[in-house]
Order: C-alpha cells, then sequence, then structure tokens
C-alpha cells in the first residue's frame, strides 16, 4: 500500500476536481483560516488553526509536556519521534470525537501550526522558549524528527505539521507588525534558513508559515526571495503557505508596502500565500473584482489546501486513523512519557556536592519562591490541559519522606507585594523564618509566559514579550538576597524559558538547577533529581551570558558575538553544558579515515565509561572546527550528538556519521562549499571550549582529519 507521500498526485487531482465544481466565491472562502462549508459538494466547515507545540494545545485535556526549550535540552531525537507520535495520536482522538459532535472550532482540526524552529539568537526574546534553541544543527534534527512523527508514514498524513515563522523571526515582540530584520546572505545561509530547508527537504513538512516582520525589505508573508526563490524553486516545497496571524494587515496597516486590504490580499496570494490567518482574505473577491488577483489564483490556492485536506483523509470515511478513539488521550502511558521527559531535561548547572540531599542528613527543607506553586512555571506557552499537575513544592513533599517541609511564597513573580493592602515586600520576613529553622534553603525563581511570552499573550511585560535584559524581576532579586544572608545552604531551582543572568548565584549558591517550564510533572522530576532518584543529564541548548551587556543591540540580526558559534567573550554557563551525579570518560576517538573527499561523509566512533557510582545518562557530543576558515565561523560547531545510558563502571562504543553539509563553510554571498584542509573534531560530554573545560574538569577528545 503506498503512503501519503506516494499518492500526492492522486490527492491532487482529486483537489482539482473538487475546486472545479466551486464558483470563485466559494473557492475564496476556503482560503481563509475558518473555511466554511460547502454543503451543496459536502464540504465541510474545517479551521485549520491548530497549536501543538509540546502536546494538542487550547482544545482542552490532552497530555502535555515541558516546553520546547526544554525538549531541546534532552538533546534527544528519539524522544522527540516518540513525543510527536503521541501528539500524532491524541490530536486524532481529539478531532475523531470533536468533529462526530459537530465541533470544528478553532483549535480542533489536524493542521497543526508546530513546530517553531526560529533560531533562539538572543536571550532577551520573549517567544525563544518556544524553539529548540540557538543552534542550527540542532534545530534542524529536532525538527526533522518532530515533524516526521507528526506526519507518520501511512496511506493519509495522520496530522500536518508546520515549520514556523519563516525567516529570520526573534523579535523585538513590540515591533513584530513594523520591524525589518536585515540579515547578511551568509547569515541567512548559515544560521536561519537551515532547519526550515531541513524540515522540508528532508521531512517533507506539509506547511510553512510566514513571519510578521519584513525580511531584508520584504515582508515575509509576500516576499519573493523567500516564498519563491527559496522556498518553491530551491527547496521545491509543495506543501501550503500560511501567513501568521492578521500578518498580511500589516502590508497596508504597519509595512506600507500596499494602499488597501485587497492590495494586500492579492499580493501575498500572488507571492504564493495558500492561507490566511486572519481576514484580510475576506477582501479577495474585490481584489478579484478589481483585477489584483485572477480566477486561477485563487482556485490554485484552493487547489493546494484541498490537497492537504485530502492528504489527512478528511474526505475517506475509512481513513486508517477514523478508528482512534477519545480514549486514547491522556493515558497512563503518555504521562509516564511526560513524566520521564520532564526529568531527563533537567539541567544541573552547579553542585557543590549538595545533591543528591541524603534523607537522613536533612531534617527541615524550606521551600521558598513564587515559582514553588506556580502551574504557570510548568507550562510554558501554547499549552493544552493537562489532568495532572505536580509543581515544584508538591513533588518535594511527595519525596521528602519524613523530612518537615516548610513552605513561603516569599514574593510575586513581579509585583513588589503580594497583598494588595501591604507594605512593598510583605513576605520576606516569612521567606527568612523558613529559611532559619531549614537545614537546606530551596529557592524556586523564574518567570513563566504572563512575563516572557508572545506579544499578544503576554498579561504583563517589561517591553511586548521580550525580556529588556537578563535578571530577575527586582521583587525576586530582593528575596533571594534576603535568603542568601540567612547563611543556610540554597539549591536555586530557575522555571523560563531563557538563559538568565545567574552569576550571583553561582558564586553563593551550593547547587543551581535549571528546570525550564517543566511540564505537568515538573515537580516530580524536580524532587527525582534532587533526591538522588534519578541523575540531571541534559545539556544547555542555548549560551548563559553573565549579563545582557555581553551581547549586541537586540534588533541587530548579525550573528557577529551571538551564539556560541559566533560569541567572543566567556559565558557563564556554555552551550551543551550540563552536570551529572557520576562522571564519565571519554578515550579512542577514530575516524575511518584521515583524509575525505569534499562532499564526504564521515564515520567516527568514540568511547565512552560511566566512571562513577550511579547509572546516568549521558549526552555524547561531537563538535567540528574549521581549521582553515576561522574568519567566517570562529568557533566549534554542532555536529553529531548521542543520548546514551551507561550502568555504573559500564564503558560502551558510541558511533556518528558526521554528514559531508557539516564540512561545509557559507561566504558573503551565501554560497555553501566545503573548504579543502584541516578539521578537527572533538568528542565528550561538552563544548571544546575553554569554559566548558574550566566547568567539566576535562576536555574533550579530538582527532583530525583533512579534505582533499
Amino acid at each position: 500500500m503506498k503512503n501519503y507521500k506516494e499518492n500526492y498526485e492522486s490527492f491532487k487531482k482529486s483537489a482539482e476536481e473538487l475546486v472545479a465544481k466551486m464558483t470563485v466565491e466559494e473557492a475564496a472562502s476556503q482560503l481563509k483560516y475558518d473555511s466554511p462549508a460547502i454543503e451543496r459538494l459536502g464540504v465541510p466547515a474545517y479551521n485549520w488553526w491548530n497549536e501543538a507545540l509540546h502536546g494538542v494545545a487550547r482544545a482542552g485535556t490532552a497530555t502535555m509536556f515541558p516546553q520546547a526549550i526544554a525538549l531541546a535540552a534532552m538533546f534527544d531525537e528519539d524522544a522527540i519521534a516518540e513525543i510527536g507520535e503521541i501528539i500524532a495520536e491524541e490530536g486524532r482522538a481529539k478531532y475523531n470525537a470533536q468533529s462526530k459532535f459537530g465541533d470544528r472550532d478553532i483549535y480542533k482540526g489536524l493542521t497543526f501550526w508546530s513546530p517553531n524552529v526560529n533560531i533562539f539568537r538572543d536571550p532577551r526574546w520573549g517567544r525563544g522558549h518556544e524553539t529548540y534553541g540557538e543552534d542550527p544543527y540542532l534545530t534542524s534534527r529536532l525538527g526533522v524528527a518532530f515533524v516526521k512523527a507528526l506526519q507518520g508514514s501511512g496511506q493519509y498524513m495522520k496530522s500536518a505539521a508546520c515549520a514556523k515563522h519563516f525567516a529570520v523571526h526573534s523579535g523585538p515582540e513590540s515591533e513584530r507588525h513594523f520591524f525589518n530584520a536585515i540579515a547578511s546572505k551568509r547569515d541567512l545561509w548559515d544560521t536561519y534558513l537551515p532547519a526550515f530547508e531541513a524540515c522540508v527537504t528532508e521531512a517533507d513538512v506539509e506547511s510553512v508559515m510566514g513571519a510578521y516582520n519584513r525580511t531584508n525589505d520584504e515582508p515575509c508573508c509576500a516576499s519573493k526571495l523567500l516564498m519563491r526563490d527559496i522556498l518553491d524553486k530551491q527547496w521545491g516545497f509543495k506543501g501550503y503557505y500560511v501567513s501568521d496571524c492578521w500578518a498580511i494587515r500589516d502590508f497596508h496597516t504597519q509595512h506600507n508596502v500596499t494602499a488597501t486590504a485587497p492590495e494586500s490580499a492579492a499580493l501575498a496570494l500572488k507571492t504564493g500565500c495558500h492561507l490566511n490567518c486572519g481576514n484580510t482574505y475576506l477582501h479577495m473577491m474585490q481584489a478579484y473584482n478589481e483585477g489584483l488577483v485572477t480566477e486561477d489564483d485563487i482556485r490554485n490556492a484552493a487547489v493546494v489546501l484541498f490537497t492537504t485536506r485530502y492528504k489527512l483523509g478528511l474526505f475517506d470515511e475509512n481513513c486508517e486513523y477514523n478508528s482512534i478513539p477519545y480514549t486514547a488521550n491522556d493515558t497512563a502511558e503518555n504521562n509516564e512519557v511526560s513524566y520521564k521527559t520532564s526529568r531527563n531535561s533537567i539541567v544541573l548547572l552547579k553542585n557543590n556536592g549538595i545533591l543528591p540531599l541524603k534523607n537522613d542528613s536533612v531534617k527541615t527543607i524550606g521551600v521558598i519562591g513564587p515559582n514553588a506553586n506556580n502551574i504557570g512555571a510548568l507550562i510554558g506557552n501554547y499549552f493544552g490541559t493537562a489532568s495532572n499537575y505536580v509543581t515544584n513544592l508538591g513533588g518535594i513533599k511527595e519525596a521528602a519522606g519524613g523530612i518537615r517541609v516548610l513552605y513561603s511564597e516569599g514574593s510575586h513573580l513581579f509585583e513588589d507585594r503580594l497583598s494588595n493592602l501591604a507594605t512593598a515586600g510583605d513576605r520576606y520576613a516569612e521567606a527568612k523564618a523558613v529559611a532559619a529553622e531549614a537545614d537546606v534553603v530551596i529557592l524556586s525563581l523564574g518567570l513563566d509566559a504572563s512575563i516572557e511570552g508572545e506579544q499578544g499573550d503576554t498579561g504583563n511585560s517589561f517591553v511586548g514579550g521580550d525580556k529588556v535584559d537578563l535578571d530577575f524581576p527586582a521583587c525576586q532579586k530582593m528575596l533571594y538576597d534576603a535568603v542568601i544572608s540567612m547563611g543556610k545552604p540554597v539549591i536555586l531551582v530557575v522555571n523560563t524559558g531563557s538563559a538568565m543572568n545567574l552569576k550571583d548565584a553561582d558564586e553563593k549558591c551550593a547547587a543551581v538547577i535549571m528546570a525550564w517550564y517543566s511540564g505537568p510533572f515538573g515537580g516530580r522530576a524536580l524532587a527525582d533529581v534532587i533526591f538522588g532518584k534519578s541523575s540531571p543529564c541534559a545539556k544547555l541548548p542555548l549560551t548563559f551570558y553573565e549579563s545582557a551587556d555581553d551581547l549586541p543591540d537586540f534588533k541587530d540580526y548579525s550573528m557577529e558575538n551571538r551564539t556560541y558559534r559566533y560569541f567572543k567573550g566567556t559565558p557563564l554557563y556554555p552551550f551543551g553544558f550540563g552536570l551529572s551525579f557520576t562522571e564519565f570518560e571519554y578515550k579512542n576517538l577514530e575516524l575511518c579515515k584521515t583524509q575525505i573527499k569534499a562532499g564526504e561523509d564521515l564515520a567516527l566512533k568514540v568511547t565512552v565509561k560511566n566512571a562513577g557510582g550511579i547509572d546516568s545518562d549521558e549526552i555524547v557530543q561531537i563538535y567540528i572546527k574549521d581549521m582553515e576558515s576561522g574568519e567566517i565561523l570562529p568557533n566549534f560547531s554542532l555536529c553529531g550528538f548521542k543520548r546514551v545510558n551507561l550502568k555504573a563502571g559500564e564503558e560502551k562504543t558510541v558511533e556518528f556519521t558526521v554528514k559531508a553539509a557539516s564540512f561545509n563553510v557559507v561566504n558573503s554571498e551565501g554560497e555553501r562549499y566545503t573548504e579543502k584542509g584541516l578539521f578537527t573534531l572533538y568528542a565528550g560530554g561538552s563544548q571544546p571550549d575553554g569554559r566548558s573545560k574550566e566547568l567539566m574538569k576535562k576536555a574533550p577528545v579530538s582527532a583530525v582529519v583533512e579534505v582533499i
């Protein structure tokens, strides 16, 4: 039996035949996200706007997972694929049940506008936690795994993924509707496009969503360069292109590239934007009557959209997925995967030996902080409804056994007081009282999506949905100082979706844990690490700088001095860094060849040993350094990673294939080529940079290959 990719021509033919039966007005009505029914043709209503960033979102109860940035910290393609498969299965279960009862509303469909494969180039960007981090290679591999899993390999597509936001999009949120992101050809092809390219050319992603902003003067939902020249001609994209929501309206109200709504609708459609998330395509018939678009323009876009619906089997009552029952949603097995994911995404940034806590040496634990019992710290944004939540406080209480747990909220998340009639700092004294009684303090600070997120979704923020700097809100900094002043050992737990300024904590806290927006079972997973039920194994998918002062202007889209590949300074915690409760030793990095030809893959293997006394996963990372092109790419680049499980004392040989593309560099014209000469390859549990060596107290092993 052919799979849905092999059946493409058949689906397209069916779509052409159906659209041919429509009037022009009917075809035009289908180009909006909330497509109405055409009853005379047996076409039901369909809403294209659905979300599934880390679980089926905004559509009621489903299995939820940690936020995307936390998923990236696992450095695990197989885990991402498992999550994608669960989301697709639950998406079908919910769609089948809800459509059966006539509910075809927003968020109830199968066209999921995920993943977000933008590059998290600056930690101040509020939506960065929706992404897989700052590295194009990591983002590409995880994006491809997620897309393939969502779409499946059956006779029909199980659900339709969408790579967003195309392209060169990462803030500022407050200016996104009129901002013009200027990117060099080198940065475009070296950093901003690779993940989209991989999703299209490797995973056949069904949809691409355009960004709000302009890129190099063209609005992204009507960009000849991005949409026609690159996406269609170079990459051979066959799916549907959708605007970000109300982005086409920005053409005439913000970007001023058109004068009227019909002109904006026409510009978007003729450039290749098939579907309008928003309402500007309500003016499509006026654009048609004014001669701005042709009947063929309208019908061709409708054919693309109905091809997707046929791919999904929405017109076949015998579709293989129609029998998935609602009870396949939010199962115990799926929730167990969520719990495991939360545990595997926790990054240990510092440990002076206090962790894991020993129950026999601790009588009283103080849990303090605004994120200790905050469900918002678990869910991030673009979330669904979990059927159970375990906060940090809840997880610690579950695991504490006979240990006394004292709790103080300590402060508001961002306001200067918790009670309106109180004076500022109304919980600091209570926090000190808790710390005074405790043998150890677990201080739970951070943000949530109300102050770190999308512009339109934030209830309170400093600048749109972005952070002004990398510091915690003032009330939390004062709480931190109050707790530290008590002289007790402090384990700092950070729930945010981005890098924060942890310089003082690195100096004064006994341990620092990066928990991210950790999912509904995040508190239980945190307790597993704190009490030693599991060893932390995740790594940072982005650089933690000492201060925002180390970064260029937020609006500057040049990659110079940004991310680990281009940063010239010394980070606080580097990309790829994360500690464990055990020790790993690397040896015997062996290359299959010491000379390869340009365009050739390279096989290698390395031996890793768990030299400690605790079973643990380890993320083996491979980096490459072009010894000839330091001016183009000054630092190292990730080119391979695998998660391996090692029992205490166990040794394994791990094999990799470094793809030929990893030996490419991009010149100032955006052209990729392989420069002949020497490349150094590194294998270890971190980058080979100086700061990682200092923190890990070891260096990766290395070997040299020559490209001839």
